[in-house]
């Protein structure tokens, strides 16, 4: 693969989601509280909408609603996500270009904002704002599924690089660059970069100025919003040491250099 042949949505879906992996989180963990499967979604912060077309085809019975700004990935995400649906599956799934903070939408019972993609909220008015609204929206059963990153690993300044397979030709390497943060503010700019075997390169294919949330304040905001119970989701480890991608519920996190957790929220 070389510059010349890459789609920056494509690489980004290989490189960074996993729609099956994260359907299957969510669904264990609205089972686990409420005692069964979710049948509405919405997923804030939707980019291509990946998402959105994995909870569709799990069950015949599931909705979704997409929600984001971005024309050129919604764009994306209806030719390359949507379209590979059954007739009948892409009339269950909509994608709406909107604010998060003001869209309206039919009541979910599940709402979704992954990929850390609520942390272009900057300010605590306005992520506190953006929960307020989610528990608004969501029935006495609902659940809020927030990711969150942390660790020293977090603090510096660097990249950090990936193989990646791709299954249409050559792998190719993912680098996550966390270029600039602000100790004060919590501000930080991360880039995505995509390197192939032929020397070219695909450079800030996907930017983003984000504040830096930590798991106290997430918990204190979801909290102040007038969540009535929130959980951390912690990864274990293998025996190699190595993130085995299973989730539990935890009271207590790891000092870890690098952690990913998952956060639900009931109204």
């Amino acid at each position: 693969m070389s510059h010349g042949e890459c789609d920056r949505f494509r690489l980004y879906q290989l490189a960074v989601q996993n729609p099956v992996a994260e359907i299957d989180l969510i669904d264990r963990i609205f089972e686990e509280r409420h005692g069964r499967l979710a049948r509405a979604l919405r997923e804030d912060f939707c980019g291509t909408a990946a998402l959105c077309a994995e909870w569709v085809r799990r069950r015949a019975d599931n909705r979704a609603w997409g929600v984001d700004l971005d024309p050129e990935a919604l764009d994306w995400g209806r030719r390359h996500n949507l379209r590979p649906l059954s007739t009948e599956q892409r009339a269950r799934v909509r994608l709406i270009r909107g604010d998060v903070l003001s869209v309206k939408t039919p009541r979910p019972e599940l709402v979704v904002a992954l990929n850390f993609s609520y942390w272009l909220l900057h300010t605590r008015q306005a992520l506190l704002t953006y929960f307020q609204r989610v528990r608004a929206l969501l029935p006495p059963t609902g659940l809020l599924v927030l990711d969150a990153h942390g660790g020293p690993e977090s603090l510096r300044l660097g990249t950090e690089t990936r193989r990646i397979h791709d299954p249409l030709g050559d792998g190719f390497d993912y680098i996550w660059e966390r270029a600039d943060l602000d100790p004060i503010t919590g501000r930080q700019r991360c880039h995505i970069h995509f390197r192939f075997d032929d020397g070219s390169s695909l450079e800030r294919a996907f930017s983003y100025d984000w504040r830096l949330w930590t798991l106290p304040e997430l918990r204190e905001l979801l909290d102040a919003a007038g969540f009535s119970r929130v959980q951390v989701y912690w990864q274990g480890w293998d025996a190699h040491d190595e993130p085995d991608g299973w989730f539990v519920p935890v009271e207590r996190g790891e000092p870890d250099e690098a952690w990913i957790a998952y956060l639900s929220a009931e109204p």
